[in-house]
């Protein structure tokens, strides 16, 4: 599926960005690969992880463990080979870590084992989110180790940090012979992020806004006008919104344009639903709702079918760094199947298709859908 402008752009130039929803590669999917964690978990009714697995393997039919690291990204890997995007960025929402010390009073705890990284690398991930429900599960410590391990294996990442000056950095990442791509990754508590697990100044957490207004706006653009040059090209990773339900609130809309019209916003990144979104693009800007998970555990989960959770979008979204404006939006179909990622069938695609082309109508955007 593709996007098109018929505007001339210095092909060449233009700055390929590789964007997908929540990876969350914790709990279930520890379990299969070569290191997982201690099973131990806290939800409740479920104490041990490894029932995800088995869950799965019902539905779907035998995983052979232990997976190597790059198994959990299938069919991905051979799109991502074939657009070679310059910036491969993903929403990571588990916290990577060694630690025993979960949130209380939190139902859900994702955890991945820090040995199992190379699961991220195998990907070539460039960047990682992080402002998001799942990187404090197992507490500041775990924190700490999720930043730590991502560190050492050159993986970079915004939105969390030991105080609020860490969790509010952007990430500015060089493309070289292009230009420069600035990640600023923020949270809402629409999505479920606790209001305690907000960064202050002498306390870690998240980079966690405190609602859509334009006094919002405004601290933004602030921040963005530090650091933003001529010929950047500025991201907002946010994490918000419901689970489940296409309806987008008139506020996060407003939202939205205010980042694109007053703050010098090129791309906003928009992740927690765990199926699909919409996609707007507004002033030539794109604007992605609800990416939809992109890795997870889920499979024999039932409940919420009509969504096709388990089918999702790769968005390679590529701007001229000259003027800010979106270029392509080339999107790429995939399912999760056995816990990784897979090709889907042409009636999958359409639906896909259809869905982008409905929900899309709604915001007036026009996009040229291709299967």
């Amino acid at each position: 599926m593709k996007k098109r402008d018929d505007k001339q752009s210095n092909m060449n130039n233009l700055i390929t960005m590789f964007m997908c929803g929540d990876v969350m590669v914790g709990r279930g999917v520890d379990q299969i690969l070569p290191h997982p964690s201690d099973p131990t978990i806290y939800e409740p009714y479920v104490r041990n992880a490894g029932l995800y697995v088995e869950l799965a393997e019902e539905e779907t039919g035998t995983i052979p463990k232990p997976v190597n690291f790059s198994y959990i990204w299938g069919d991905a890997l051979d799109e991502l080979k074939r657009v070679d995007p310059d910036l491969r960025m993903v929403n990571l929402e588990t916290s990577i870590t060694k630690s025993n010390d979960y949130w209380k009073g939190k139902s859900i705890h994702y955890r991945m084992h820090p040995d199992n990284i190379a699961c991220l690398t195998a990907a070539k991930i460039d960047y990682c989110s992080l402002a998001n429900n799942h990187v404090l599960d197992w507490g500041y410590s775990g924190l700490r180790e999720t930043l730590e391990t991502l560190k050492k294996v050159n993986i970079k990442s915004a939105g969390a940090g030991q105080n609020l000056t860490e969790a509010e950095t952007p990430v500015v990442i060089e493309i070289e012979g292009k230009g420069r791509v600035i990640v600023f990754s923020v949270g809402s508590s629409t999505s479920g992020i606790p209001f305690s697990w907000a960064a202050s100044d002498d306390k870690p957490g998240l980079n966690l806004l405190k609602d859509f207004s334009d006094e919002t706006v405004r601290n933004m653009k602030e921040k963005v006008q530090v650091i933003k040059q001529q010929g950047d090209i500025v991201v907002v990773s946010i994490h918000w919104g419901g689970n489940w339900g296409y309806e987008i609130p008139k506020e996060q809309i407003e939202f939205a344009h205010k980042l694109i019209d007053d703050a010098g916003v090129e791309v906003i990144h928009g992740h927690s639903s765990h199926h699909v979104k919409r996609v707007e693009v507004y002033k030539e800007r794109l604007i992605i709702y609800g990416c939809g998970d992109f890795l997870n555990d889920y499979e024999g989960i039932g409940g919420h079918e009509s969504f096709k959770a388990h089918l999702t979008l790769m968005y390679f979204v590529s701007v001229d760094p000259l003027t800010g404006k979106l270029i392509y939006l080339n999107i790429i179909p995939i399912q999760i199947k056995h816990f990784k990622l897979n090709r889907v069938s042409k009636a999958e695609a359409l639906w896909l298709r259809n869905l982008l082309y409905r929900e899309g109508k709604k915001l007036r955007t026009k996009m040229e859908l291709i299967v």
